[in-house]
């Protein structure tokens, strides 16, 4: 399979990695210094770029006919745009905060904890996300993803924010610290006791991976898709 990486930094650099010892070959190792030249020749792209930039990468590819599975965060605000914008070029979507097997499995966990606790007010959801200092937007994706979660299993919750909590938000802490690829835990906390569930990441492998994984299954297919179709989560 040949693959576009958009995005080439550590973490492209990682997935360029994994995918040639895949078999597959890199067609575009696309960073901020060149052009989109070699897209069309790909049959699948793998954008990890910044927020910045993920649009016009997301949008190219639609462009080119080309199916692509996006991790970067925080251009969201966007998202409904560019699922319509696939849509209209009959093209190949996925986009996810965390491409991780592990974290799409504490997705799941985290749904499943928040309609077994909806009934019971007295406890309150917290979460926490630890990420490295050069991560640009906070909170997380997947800090965004968890609250999410919380938010469509449950009737207590409408809202997050990372100011203090005004009656159902969910209050998100974002820490940025040395090279920690990536903590998520989320708190539910009452008086007498407190329930945490969390994943921890020990390197990029994981994401880069899942990335990999996904990009195989979207390869030749139209339509917008999650990682719960990639792995069969449903």
């Amino acid at each position: 399979m040949k693959i576009a990486l958009l995005g080439y930094g550590k973490m492209g650099k990682v997935i360029e990695r994994i995918a040639l010892e895949r078999g597959h070959e890199i067609v575009l190792r696309k960073d901020e210094f060149n052009t989109y030249d070699g897209l069309s020749d790909a049959n699948v792209a793998i954008d990890f770029s910044v927020p910045t930039a993920a649009v016009s990468n997301i949008s190219a590819c639609f462009n080119n006919n080309v199916p692509v599975v996006s991790g970067t965060t925080g251009w969201l605000e966007h998202f409904d745009e560019m699922v319509a914008f696939c849509n209209e070029k009959k093209g190949g979507f996925i986009s996810s905060s965390n491409f991780s097997l592990g974290v799409n499995i504490f997705f799941g966990l985290n749904e499943y904890l928040a309609k077994i606790m909806a009934p019971f007010n007295s406890y309150n959801v917290t979460m926490e996300e630890i990420h490295h200092t050069q991560k640009l937007d906070a909170p997380s994706g997947t800090a965004i993803s968890l609250a999410k979660g919380v938010i469509e299993n449950s009737s207590n919750y409408a809202n997050w924010t990372m100011d203090e909590p005004k009656g159902n938000e969910i209050h998100i802490e974002a820490k940025r610290i040395g090279e920690v690829p990536g903590t998520h835990t989320v708190n539910y906390n009452s008086v007498v006791d407190s329930i945490e569930i969390k994943h921890t990441a020990h390197n990029r492998e994981g994401f880069a991976l899942g990335a990999v994984i996904a990009a195989e299954w979207l390869a030749g297919k139209h339509g917008i898709y999650s990682m719960k179709d990639v792995l069969n989560l449903k």
